[in-house]
């Protein structure tokens, strides 16, 4: 109600602020020739845009990009008399619009400009009109429309305007209602009437119609229209893409042949009803991919997001002017679990009868996995693949640290939490060992499975490829039944004849992301992904505290029907996981809310997604770590080796414990001294007390036993398939599948009314191109280094992380 008022508030600001306008005429002039029009195929609500505000300015909050209406009449009953004709035009919310008569004394003509503000549910405009003519006594005539569309749901469009001439005492209300019984605008029934008052006098009815508009199929429109003058009008419409055309004959009021009028429309994409007719397509979706990631910037940035991808892999699905996807993953690059989902995609996408080409260069295993989808290989003629199996491993560096003079102490109290290990230890613990193998086995496996059903080869053989070939050259993979041909991208024209049998043209365009939106009325349903992406921290990473008030919003934004929330993340600060997972709980009781786990959803990652309704992971994502580990550095003789040194008062038993140092260039405190033996039995106490509270918010969200997440716990990491049969997720799938579940959550049965609201919005730009260089060359910080850098600011704090390498893990 708060936003009606609004609107209302700002549209009489607007009549407000155009009432001077009555000064700029001071004599009468003909009121009725803004009342006359003989262009509108239907009531101005009841299908597309109307005359784009001209009739009613609120329309022109639907309107979408750049349109252009020319309509004439041929009222002696010749096609190119343009005597009568009029000009519609706009361009997102602002309209102009003009008619032109001929009459035996001269010409009028009428002018009007028009603004909409609103949503789809409801709307207002505002449209000033003026009058020029060279009829010697026809008087200027300036005009205020205030217009309304009101549409509730899909199936009601109510629309009113009031118009009021500035220069004599007349004025005109006009109502039009329309129903869609389905809908959707396959039909739409409608009714009209208009009571005007001229020159002070009473208010009397001036006209009323009733009529329908039936779209038997995409882009081709029937209309017809009952006035109360017993005339009539029988319209057709035809859809061409950003070209339609439309004609109307009017019947007089003894039924008789009246007079035609014709529009021809320019602009924004319209349903095209040749597709209708078409025969088995020529175009292949020409997808070229590099950095697959999650969010782009709002400008200047043409990079590929993950959800942009799956979109249009589903629609080209289902769109008949496309007969395949030619995939250029010559420079691809992305995690395993990203490339797992596209590969699900394309192969609901060949379903369709489709095909799929892929070209290659120099894959790695995963990058060949995915390619393994298609139905043929395109390998460079001096590519290779990187077929050597898969190797995860640590770089240890408590040595290194020794040496420089800092001592590292570990607290690990659960076996297999290992996120210190590269800092306390020389080589893996057995458990981390054992977590990893099977990890590893656990990737490997789904990998052949895949690759050995897509290429019809055996598990020997691939094998053997693996432990005895690992790099194979363009010639052998060919040999070996890898891929179907060797060459280049550049070259995709000759291959896509060969598998077709005839020319194919490569496109970006896909229809569904082109259609007008007229099809549905009322606000859409609403699905919110929200993604919390990179470590856990208040300010960094996933940013909690920016996050949870984007949370706050979608929960009381009474159009989100639903949450989709994507994690990707190892953990890091329990406050910012828990910031986030409470605001989730709070989300939950309004909505449904379910998570889709990326490459890695652990320790604090998994905390993230807790307390979803339900919890989606590819089978190769990284989820589970339920555990707390902390460590502590300090400083054995690096102050001294670098010439520093400290002092301080103190006040308090333990109050010297953090105090140290700071490392000179790098900023990070290093304390003067390891913990004595009552501080790390404290140490001990405050992590295992951290954990028990972890354990018991998953055995909340999980609706399971303390004991049971326990035993599936102490810090212990599972892939997506291992987790759905400990308990720890809920479905194997990606991100369309958590979109999917969250509709039928929601009970959205209408895909085609559903959109996606991406939270948190991105920044215009990307400021990256600020960072300093030095020579011309880009300076980097590096991964490892940001890892450890992380870790010493949170020196001493427990933590709900994973090693760096979970990240990126299994090259």
């Amino acid at each position: 109600m708060k936003k009606y008022v609004s609107l209302m508030n700002f549209t009489f600001f607007l009549f407000v602020l155009c009432a001077p306008l009555k000064s700029l005429s001071a004599q009468p002039n003909t009121f009725q020739t803004f009342l006359q029009n003989d262009f509108l195929l239907t009531s101005p609500g009841a299908m597309g845009y109307g005359l784009y505000g001209y009739e009613n300015p609120a329309l022109l909050n639907y309107s979408e990009g750049f349109n252009m209406l020319f309509a004439w009449k041929d009222h002696s009953g010749k096609f190119r008399e343009f005597n009568n004709w009029g000009l519609f035009s706009s361009i997102s919310n602002i309209g102009f619009g003009m008619i032109h008569r001929k009459y035996s004394a001269g010409t009028i003509a009428n002018y009007k400009l028009s603004l909409a503000v609103g949503d789809r549910s409801f709307s207002t405009g505002l449209s000033y009109g003026w009058s020029n003519s060279d009829i010697a006594d026809f008087n200027r005539t300036d005009i205020l429309t205030l217009g309304f569309l009101l549409r509730p749901s899909k199936y009601v469009s109510a629309g009113l305007n009031g118009i009021t001439a500035l220069t004599e005492n007349s004025h005109s209300i006009y109502l039009d209602l329309a129903i869609r019984p389905l809908g959707n605008e396959l039909l739409s029934i409608f009714g009209d009437m208009s009571i005007a008052s001229f020159y002070g006098r009473k208010y009397e009815r001036n006209f009323w119609s009733a009529g329908a508009a039936l779209e038997l199929i995409p882009g081709l429109r029937l209309t017809g229209r009952y006035f109360d003058t017993k005339s009539f009008t029988a319209g057709l419409e035809i859809g061409l893409g950003n070209l339609t055309l439309h004609s109307q004959s009017h019947f007089d009021k003894d039924q008789k042949y009246a007079f035609n009028t014709y529009g021809i429309r320019l602009g924004s994409y319209d349903r095209n009803f040749t597709r209708n007719f078409s025969t088995k397509s020529n175009n292949y979706l020409n997808l070229t991919l590099s950095d697959v990631k999650y969010r782009r910037f709002r400008f200047f940035d043409n990079s590929s997001t993950l959800f942009d991808l799956l979109s249009q892999i589903n629609a080209a699905k289902d769109d008949p002017d496309i007969s395949g996807i030619a995939l250029n993953a010559t420079e691809l690059s992305s995690d395993r679990e990203k490339l797992w989902e596209l590969r699900e995609a394309i192969l609901q996408f060949k379903k369709s009868g489709k095909k799929v080409v892929i070209f290659l260069e120099r894959p790695s295993l995963d990058l060949y996995h995915f390619a393994s989808v298609a139905d043929k290989i395109v390998l460079d003629p001096q590519g290779m693949i990187l077929f050597q199996g898969l190797v995860t491993g640590r770089t240890y560096i408590k040595g290194m640290l020794e040496k420089i003079g800092i001592g590292f102490e570990e607290w690990r109290f659960f076996k297999y939490k290992s996120a210190f290990e590269n800092l306390g230890r020389e080589k893996m613990s057995d458990a981390d060992r054992q977590q990893r193998q099977e990890l590893v086995d656990g990737i490997y496996n789904i990998i052949k499975n895949d690759v050995t059903r897509s290429r019809k080869i055996t598990d020997d053989q691939f094998d053997n490829i693996v432990n005895n070939l690992g790099i194979i050259i363009a010639p052998e993979a060919l040999e070996l039944h890898l891929v179907d041909t060797l060459q280049r991208w550049e070259n995709a024209g000759e291959i896509l004849k060969k598998l077709e049998g005839k020319d194919i043209a490569l496109t970006n365009s896909i229809e569904k992301f082109k259609l007008p939106e007229d099809n549905h009325w009322g606000e859409f349903n609403y699905i919110a992904v929200i993604y919390a992406l990179g470590n856990c921290d208040m300010n960094t990473g996933i940013a909690a505290r920016k996050l949870v008030k984007d949370v706050e919003d979608v929960t009381n934004n009474p159009k989100i029907k639903a949450v989709v929330f994507r994690v990707d993340s190892p953990g890091g600060d329990g406050m910012a996981s828990d910031y986030i997972a409470e605001a989730m709980l709070k989300l939950k009781k309004k909505k449904p809310v379910i998570v889709s786990q990326g490459s890695v959803a652990a320790s604090g990652g998994y905390w993230l997604s807790m307390y979803a309704d339900t919890i989606v992971a590819a089978p190769n994502t990284v989820t589970g770590s339920i555990g707390v580990i902390g460590g502590w550095a300090y400083n054995i003789t690096l102050k001294e080796k670098l010439g520093v040194t400290t002092d301080y008062v103190k006040r308090g038993e333990h109050a010297d414990l953090g105090f140290g140092a700071t490392v000179p260039f790098i900023g990070l405190s290093l304390p003067d001294r390891n913990l004595d033996a009552a501080e790390k039995k404290r140490m001990e106490h405050i992590i295992k007390a951290e954990y028990n509270d972890f354990v018991s918010k998953v055995a909340l969200g999980r609706n399971m036993t303390k004991e049971y997440i326990d035993s599936v716990g102490q810090g212990r990491v599972w892939d997506g398939s291992a987790g759905l049969k400990n308990g720890l997720v809920d479905l194997l799938g990606g991100l369309n599948d958590a979109i999917n579940i969250a509709k039928v959550k929601a009970k959205i049965s209408d895909d085609k009314n559903v959109k996606i609201l991406q939270y948190p919005e991105m920044p215009a730009f990307d400021l990256s191109f600020l960072k300093p260089s030095i020579l011309g060359f880009d300076i980097k910080e590096d991964k490892i280094f940001s890892d450890i850098k992380f870790r010493f600011e949170h020196n001493g704090q427990p933590l709900y992380i994973l090693p760096l390498d979970y990240m990126e893990f299994v090259r």
